[in-house]
């Protein structure tokens, strides 16, 4: 917004960048969070830790990576791949392959699976929407995934790694859906993973509250203020529309608000809940060829669930724990009234554990659009271990203040083009 003209003045009730997916530091500060006693033994100096409270990778090629490019926020933050992308299956994890010799040898499909599956990973990544000769007859639009699936002779524990491991659906319902969408969304992870070969993701350095903090500066540039540690005692309201924001006995007019759901609590709706586990390891883990970093995909079909669980683990080669030490983060839906109970298989893939932080976090979604009073509320972060999702409700949050879709290139030329002539 502070690019596009916009006057934008950010207040954030907690004293660092991020909110909900703020990265904590030092690692008694994590402790005391959670009323945990500890550390019980010297891990490193605190300072050494930054932990995430919410997983998230960057998908290589992915909406955020772009925004990031784009608005050369990358120029305040570092990167280092992921070391691989792995999925459970009948009690062990297995590596998702990275390139066709891997596929041939992997044990997540036999013999004749692999060649089917070629056949259709050929397909895919030869479709263009817009060229029906890459299309073989179908409608993309029309045909459901399952019926795609069907035209392939896939089998089940084929078609669970395709929409889980590649597509990274949470649940099985895009079955039923035309196709179009599961195979942008397979496109995006294969051209994520061709550019560094080991694995789609990437994490920042020193945690995920570099990319809050990143962003704070580039809007400092187009005279964007951030406050932190700033109460919002009201939001005020004239008419039926935003007028400012009480604080402190101070009051910031303006004509528009973004918020997150717990600033307005009467205008958003619950819609369900996500478990999420931070736990403190010792050791890489198993069958992971001693990955220093990973995501760890276990699919509903494999545990009984209606929605995947995933895992999260990284360690000090991204600048996030003492040598030695790493972080695996578990996150999944709630589906029960006993949601520990619910990500047993994830915490059994970790053994032994020192220790462990949980958290239930209600999941809400905005009763309206924001068009009428102009509050615009973002959507609670999903389970997922990826950008992607929240991508989507940013755009969709500046369209609907704006009217206009986001394009970050066009946006990012025209504020060049504006530094340029103010150089002149």
């Amino acid at each position: 917004m502070s690019v596009n003209g916009k006057k934008v003045l950010h207040i954030d009730r907690n004293n660092c960048y991020g909110g909900e997916t703020a990265s904590i530091t030092p690692l008694e500060e994590l402790y005391r969070r959670f009323n945990v006693i500890g550390p019980p033994e010297p891990m490193g100096r605190g300072r050494e830790w930054n932990v995430d409270l919410i997983p998230k990778f960057l998908m290589a090629n992915g909406q955020l990576v772009k925004m990031l490019l784009y608005t050369e926020v990358t120029r305040y933050i570092d990167f280092k791949v992921v070391d691989g992308s792995y999925v459970y299956k009948a009690g062990r994890i297995h590596k998702v392959p990275c390139t066709e010799e891997e596929a041939m040898v992997s044990d997540l499909m036999g013999m004749f699976e692999k060649r089917r599956f070629r056949k259709f990973l050929l397909f895919v990544l030869n479709f263009n929407e817009h060229d029906y000769k890459t299309h073989q007859d179908l409608d993309p639009k029309r045909m459901t995934m399952r019926e795609l699936y069907r035209k392939f002779d896939l089998g089940p524990d084929v078609m669970a790694f395709i929409g889980h491991a590649l597509a990274l659906y949470r649940t099985d319902d895009y079955l039923d859906h035309p196709c179009l969408e599961t195979i942008n969304r397979i496109r995006l992870y294969c051209d994520s993973l061709s550019k560094y070969n080991k694995s789609p993701y990437l994490y920042p350095l020193y945690g995920l509250g570099e990319l809050p903090q990143g962003f704070a500066r580039l809007s400092a540039l187009y005279g964007g203020i951030y406050m932190l540690s700033k109460p919002v005692d009201e939001i005020l309201m004239e008419k039926g529309k935003v007028v400012g924001v009480k604080s402190e006995g101070e009051i910031a007019h303006c004509k528009q608000l973004i918020c997150d759901p717990s600033y307005v609590p009467n205008q958003v709706k619950k819609v369900g809940q996500v478990i999420r586990v931070i736990c403190i390891l010792s050791h890489p883990i198993r069958n992971t060829n001693e990955c220093t970093s990973c995501q760890i995909i276990i699919p509903q079909t494999q545990v009984n669930r209606k929605s995947d669980i995933y895992v999260c683990v990284v360690s000090c080669a991204h600048c996030v724990a003492s040598d030695g030490k790493y972080i695996a983060i578990i996150s999944t839906t709630v589906e029960s009234e006993n949601p520990e109970s619910e990500i047993l298989p994830a915490l059994e893939l970790l053994e032994p554990i020192d220790q462990k932080f949980v958290s239930v976090s209600d999941q809400y979604i905005p009763k309206h659009d924001g068009t009428k009073n102009q509050i615009f509320i973002s959507r609670s972060y999903d389970a997922t271990t990826h950008f992607e999702t929240t991508c989507d409700d940013i755009r969709d949050i500046f369209q609907r203040m704006t009217g206009v879709p986001l394009d970050f290139k066009d946006m990012w030329c025209a504020a060049s083009s504006m530094d340029k002539q103010d150089g002149e």
